[in-house]
C-alpha cells in the first residue's frame, strides 16, 4: 500500500509536466551489459524518455560502446512512451535515474521535490517546429499560431511547453490555439498527412523523415545553440541524466561511475562522424534507412555538450521560459533555487579523471 501511495503521489505531482514523448515503444529495455560481458558492480536502472530519439542518443550509445561496463556499473536501460512515466518511476523508487528534459528539476522543486541533473547531455532542446507544406505560406512565425492546430507529443510535455512559450513570446495567448497530442514518429507524420495538425514540434529522426518526404518545412530549428538562442533567448539545456538528490548523496561512488561513462561517451561523440555514431546504434533506430539516420544525427549533434557540464546561463533561460506560462512555476519563480537543480561535482571529476 505504501508503494501504491508513492506511485499515486508521483503521478499527481507530475500531471502538468512530462518530458518530451518519444518514438520508442513503451516498456522496452536492454540488458545491463553488452553481449558477452559481465560486470561486477552496482546495479542501476535508468528510465529513458525514448531510447530511439536522437536527443537521448547518449544513453543507448554508452551501453553499445561498453562504457558502463568499463566504469564498473551494471546499467539497465528502460524506455517509456511518455517521459512523465520516467519521472514517476524515479520518484517512486522504481529506477535510480531518468534520462529526460532538465526542466523537470525546476518543475519538481516548485512542488517540493529535489531532483538534480547529474550529467547534462545537451545545451539546446533538439526540437523543431515543423509546418505542414500546405500551411507553410500562412504560418511564418509564432505570431501565426492563433486559431491553429499545433502538434505536441503529449499535453503537458516539453514540446507543449515550448510551443506555448513560442506563442506567448509572439503575442498569441495559449488559449488562442489548439495543442493536439500526436506523439512522435509515424503518428506525428500521420497528423501532418491527414491535416489533423497544421504544424507541430518534434525531434529527429522524425524531422528527417518529414523533410525527406516533403511533408513539412522547418519553422523553428532548436537543434543548435544558435537556434536555441534565436527562439528562446538563450541556451536551453534539455536532455540529461537526472536523479533524486538524496539518492545521489547516499551513492556517490555509483553516481561517479555513471558520470564517468556518460562523459566518456559525449567526448567520443565529439570526435566521431555522424556515420560512425549511427553505425554503433541499433539498426532499427533509423526510420528512413542508415543514410537518413546519419543525417538526422548530424543535424542534432550540435545540441550536445562535450563534457556533461551545465551551460552557465542555461538554467536561467529554462526558468524564464517556464515562468512565462507554467502555472506551478509562475508564482514561485523568485524562490526557485537553481543551484539545487543540477550538480557539476561528478562531471568535473570525470573530465579530469
Amino acid at each position: 500500500m505504501r508503494r501504491a501511495a508513492a506511485v499515486a503521489l508521483a503521478a499527481v505531482l507530475l500531471v502538468p509536466l512530462s518530458a518530451c514523448a518519444n518514438d520508442a515503444a513503451g516498456g522496452a529495455h536492454t540488458g545491463a551489459a553488452p553481449a558477452g560481458r559481465s560486470v561486477d558492480g552496482p546495479k542501476v536502472k535508468i528510465m529513458v524518455g525514448g531510447l530511439d530519439k536522437v536527443i537521448y542518443l547518449p544513453a543507448m550509445l554508452t551501453q553499445r560502446l561498453g562504457y558502463f561496463a568499463d566504469a564498473g556499473v551494471n546499467v539497465e536501460l528502460m524506455s517509456e512512451p511518455a517521459g512523465v512515466n520516467a519521472t514517476t518511476a524515479l520518484l517512486a523508487g522504481d529506477v535510480q535515474g531518468a534520462v529526460g528534459f532538465y526542466d523537470h528539476t525546476i518543475d519538481l522543486q516548485a512542488k517540493g521535490k529535489i531532483v538534480e541533473s547529474v550529467v547534462q547531455f545537451s545545451q539546446a532542446p533538439g526540437e523543431v517546429e515543423v509546418v505542414s507544406t500546405e500551411k507553410a505560406d500562412a504560418i511564418r512565425s509564432g505570431a501565426d499560431f492563433k486559431g491553429r492546430k499545433l502538434g505536441v507529443t503529449s499535453l503537458g510535455s516539453s514540446t507543449d511547453f515550448l510551443t506555448k512559450y513560442l506563442a506567448v513570446k509572439n503575442g498569441v495567448a495559449v488559449s488562442d490555439f489548439s495543442p493536439v497530442a500526436v506523439g512522435a514518429g509515424q503518428t506525428f507524420i500521420a497528423g501532418l498527412q491527414q491535416g489533423s495538425i497544421d504544424a507541430g514540434m518534434t525531434t529527429d529522426p522524425t524531422v528527417a523523415n518529414i523533410l525527406d518526404k516533403g511533408l513539412g518545412k522547418v519553422l523553428y530549428d532548436m537543434r543548435t545553440p544558435e537556434g536555441s538562442k534565436a527562439a528562446l533567448g538563450g541556451l536551453y539545456p534539455s536532455s540529461s541524466l537526472y536523479m533524486n538528490t538524496d539518492w545521489v548523496e547516499k551513492n556517490k561512488d555509483t553516481t561517479q561511475k555513471l558520470a564517468d561513462a556518460f562523459v566518456r561517451t559525449l567526448k567520443w561523440m565529439s570526435s566521431h562522424s555522424p556515420e560512425e555514431i549511427a553505425a554503433r546504434m541499433p539498426a532499427d533506430y533509423g526510420q528512413g534507412g542508415a543514410a537518413q539516420y546519419a543525417a538526422a544525427i548530424k543535424a542534432t549533434l550540435p545540441m550536445f555538450t562535450t563534457d556533461g557540464v551545465m551551460p552557465a546561463d542555461g538554467p536561467r533561460t529554462v526558468l524564464a521560459v517556464l515562468a512565462a506560462f507554467h502555472p506551478d512555476v509562475q508564482g514561485k519563480a523568485a524562490s526557485i533555487d537553481l543551484a539545487r537543480t543540477y550538480t557539476t561535482e561528478f562531471v568535473s571529476r570525470a573530465a579530469t579523471g
